[in-house]
């Protein structure tokens, strides 16, 4: 048995330490998933993956803080995945988990983890996926997965959550970036957080005539929660209807739906992102340079271009 391997062992044990070093292997090196997520694959998939999202100041950390006190008192353990902004000085996350959410920072049932975008185009990096891989076979029951709340990933988040929130703000203008970012498709519950503020029952009745409006179709009628910031009013109602949600995945079978669409998806990148990984094996960047500058001179196009060279990218994978 290799070292990697005891790691990994020792991970699925139980060992706190050795869970925090998986995840920082994934991160850091992707090709190292290739090798642990097959050795812990077989132990996923137990856990209730929760995606919270919303604009930035929306008070999404002390929303999360409430859910995990509540967990806890039922006797769940959880893990947090915090999106962070990217550092431009050294691509980690900018903000620390020891700052959000610190009171649970001590539970040894609670891990908390900071990662960073690493700029993957605004939404959700290959990291984080493998990152609540290892939560759930390290046997965490609940996986709540905090966006940074910027852009494509807000989307994203759909595509690993059983369950999304999305949270507003009375009086923050977000109403019309949520109708850009297709966000009131995405939504399960939709919670008004710091629903003392003035313009928090203008802020329910627009979000109710977006759900009149949106195209998404199911037995679940999404709930809106009012939650009041660093107060607990409201927090349970919140706690309640992710249950209830939960509840109903299991019930009408949407939960098994969603989980094969979201293999379908990892499947798909996987297989896009060897492709592209050996492309480079086959054809040169200088090569694609000068393919483009004949394409942009208007001598050859596009799928003239792909035809001529699909010789060689025929035995890519």
């Amino acid at each position: 048995m290799n070292s990697l391997d005891e790691l990994i062992e020792s991970m699925i044990s139980g060992n706190r330490r050795s869970l925090g070093k998986i995840i920082t292997l994934m991160e850091n090196d992707s090709s190292s998933c290739s090798y642990i997520i097959p050795k812990i694959h077989s132990k996923t998939g137990k856990a209730h993956i929760i995606g919270i999202t919303g604009p930035p100041g929306s008070g999404k950390s002390s929303v999360v803080d409430k859910l995990i006190s509540y967990y806890r008192n039922e006797g769940l353990k959880v893990g947090v995945v915090a999106i962070d902004p990217t550092s431009p000085f050294t691509g980690g996350a900018i903000l620390g988990d020891r700052i959000r959410m610190k009171k649970h920072y001590t539970d040894k049932e609670v891990f908390i983890r900071s990662m960073a975008t690493r700029g993957s185009l605004g939404g959700l990096s290959e990291a984080t996926g493998n990152a609540v891989k290892a939560l759930d076979a390290f046997g965490k029951d609940i996986i709540i997965i905090e966006t940074v709340g910027a852009g494509q990933i807000e989307v994203d988040i759909v595509k690993v959550a059983d369950t999304v929130i999305v949270i507003s703000v009375p009086s923050m203008g977000d109403s019309v970036q949520t109708i850009k970012a297709g966000i009131m498709e995405i939504g399960d519950i939709f919670a008004v957080n710091k629903a003392d503020i003035e313009g928090a029952e203008k802020c329910i009745m627009e979000i109710k005539m977006m759900l009149d409006l949106s195209e998404k179709k199911e037995d679940w009628v999404p709930p809106i929660v009012k939650t009041y910031g660093n107060l607990e009013d409201g927090a349970i109602e919140l706690y309640e209807s992710i249950k209830e949600h939960h509840n109903y995945l299991i019930k009408s079978g949407h939960h098994e739906k969603k989980r094969v669409i979201r293999e379908k998806t990892e499947l798909l990148n996987i297989l896009q992102n060897m492709f592209f990984k050996n492309l480079y094996s086959v054809i040169s960047e200088i090569e694609i340079e000068e393919l483009a500058r004949i394409i942009a001179k208007r001598e050859k196009d596009p799928y003239m271009v792909i035809q001529e060279l699909m010789p060689k990218l025929k035995n890519l994978m």
